[in-house]
C-alpha cells in the first residue's frame, strides 16, 4: 500500500518561506511523477507544481513561478516544495500526490496516490 505523509505546513506572515515535505512509503518512488495541489474552503483542488522521476522537469502554475521550487530526492523517497515570498492567497491545504504516468501530470485524475494534506495559514 503506498502511502503519502506530508509535512512542514504552519503559519507564516507575508513574504516568509515555508518548506513542505512529502515522504513516500510502500511504492516505487523513484519511477513516479510527483505533484503538489491546494485547496481552499468551497474551491476546488488547484494544481501547484509537479516533477518527473528524475528531477529535470518541474512545472509550475504560473502564480507561483519564481517563488515555488518542487525538487525530490529519490534516495529519501520525498519530495519537497519550496515557498518563498509567501503571500495571503498562498493559504491553503496543500497535498502531495503521486503518479504512475510517465509525463508530469497537471490534472487530479492522474495521480494515483495523495497524501492528507498539510496546512499552510500566510498572515498579513
Amino acid at each position: 500500500q503506498v502511502q503519502l505523509v506530508e509535512s512542514g505546513g504552519g503559519l507564516v506572515q507575508a513574504g516568509g518561506s515555508l518548506r513542505l515535505s512529502c515522504s513516500v512509503s510502500g511504492g516505487t518512488f523513484s519511477t513516479y511523477s510527483m505533484g503538489w495541489f491546494r485547496q481552499t474552503p468551497g474551491k476546488e483542488r488547484e494544481f501547484v507544481a509537479a516533477i518527473n522521476w528524475s528531477g529535470d522537469r518541474p512545472v509550475y502554475i504560473r502564480s507561483v513561478k519564481g517563488r515555488f521550487t518542487i525538487f525530490r530526492d529519490n534516495a529519501k523517497n520525498t519530495v519537497y516544495l519550496q515557498m518563498n515570498s509567501l503571500n495571503p492567497e498562498d493559504t491553503a491545504v496543500y497535498y502531495c500526490a503521486a503518479s504512475r504516468l510517465g509525463t508530469v501530470p497537471g490534472r487530479e485524475h492522474e495521480y494515483d496516490y495523495w497524501g492528507q494534506g498539510t496546512q499552510v495559514a500566510v498572515s498579513l
